[in-house]
C-alpha cells in the first residue's frame, strides 16, 4: 500500500464543495427516477447539472483501456448489476431498483457518492435490501475514527449485511478520495476488526458497501464495465465521501 494522502482543513473545504455537488446531483437525480424515463435522460440531466454548477463528471473518460473509457457521467445499475453499469436508452420499470454513483471534479478534488432508488413500487425484500445496504454504510462510518484501526470499518459493514442474510461483493472496494478519485488505501467492505492501518484525522475515503442478496460472486459483463450478480439476484449500493476525525466523521457528500 502506498502513502495515505493526509488533508489539510483548506483541502477539505474544497472536497465539501464537490461534495456538496455531487450530494445535489443525487437529489436530482432521485426525484427524476420514474417508470418511464431512461437511464441515458438522467445521465443527461446529471451532466448538465454538473457543469453548469462549475464542476465535470469524474467518471467520463475515467477508466485504464483507452479504447474502452467510460462514457457516461453517472454508473447507473439496476437490479441485479452492482455497479459501473453504463446509461444508454434503457427505460426503467415499476419495482427495479437503481444504483445511481456519481462523482465530481472541482476545483482540483474530487467527491464521490451513490445512492439505490426504488423505480415506482418495490417487493418487500429489495426494500429490505435498500435498508439493511444503507445502514451498513452508516455502520462503517461510525466506526471511520481516528485511532480506529481501517478494518473495523470493513467489519462493521460485513456484520450488519451478513446478519441480514446479505452478502458483500468482495471484487469490489472503497478507496481513498481527494486529488485523485481513486487514491490509497483500499477500503473493503469485509474484514476483522483490529486489522489494517491506523485511522488518522483528515484521511479522505469513499466508503461504498454494495451488497447482493444472494452471492458476494460478480462477473463483468461484456461491455467491460458492467458488474452483475453472477446468479441473477439484485444488488444495492451506497456511498459516501467522509472526513476521519478525532470523533465522529464527517460526511462531505450529505
Amino acid at each position: 500500500m502506498g502513502k495515505v494522502p493526509i488533508k489539510s482543513e483548506h483541502e477539505i473545504g474544497l472536497m465539501r464543495e464537490s461534495g456538496k455537488l455531487v450530494a445535489e446531483v443525487l437529489s436530482l437525480i432521485g426525484s427524476r427516477v420514474k417508470p418511464g424515463i431512461t437511464t441515458g435522460e438522467l445521465d443527461e440531466i446529471a451532466e448538465e447539472y454538473i457543469r453548469s454548477n462549475g464542476g465535470e463528471p469524474a467518471f467520463k473518460g475515467y477508466g485504464s483501456d483507452k479504447n474502452n473509457l467510460f462514457p457516461a457521467t453517472l454508473c447507473i445499475s439496476v437490479d441485479e448489476e452492482v455497479v459501473h453499469g453504463v446509461p444508454d436508452g434503457r427505460v426503467l420499470r415499476e419495482g427495479q431498483i437503481v444504483s445511481i454513483d456519481v462523482g465530481v471534479l472541482k476545483d482540483g478534488y474530487f467527491g464521490d457518492s451513490a445512492r439505490t432508488f426504488a423505480v415506482g413500487r418495490i417487493s418487500e425484500e429489495k426494500q429490505r435490501l435498500l435498508r439493511i445496504t444503507e445502514e451498513s454504510l452508516y455502520k462503517g462510518i461510525e466506526k471511520a475514527a481516528a485511532g480506529n484501526k481501517l478494518h473495523d470499518l470493513s467489519a462493521a459493514v460485513q456484520e450488519h449485511v451478513e446478519s441480514a442474510g446479505f452478502s458483500v461483493v468482495r471484487d469490489l472496494v472503497g478507496h481513498g478520495i481527494g486529488k485523485e478519485l481513486h487514491e490509497e488505501p483500499a477500503v473493503p467492505n469485509f474484514g476483522t476488526r483490529g486489522s489494517g492501518l491506523t485511522l488518522r484525522e483528515g484521511m479522505t475515503l469513499a466508503i461504498e458497501p454494495m451488497v447482493n442478496a444472494g452471492t458476494y460472486e460478480v462477473v463483468v459483463a461484456p461491455d467491460g464495465w458492467t458488474v452483475r450478480t453472477s446468479d441473477g439476484k439484485p444488488s444495492a449500493h451506497f456511498e459516501h465521501t467522509i472526513v476521519v476525525r478525532n470523533g465522529e466523521a464527517e460526511i462531505l457528500t450529505r
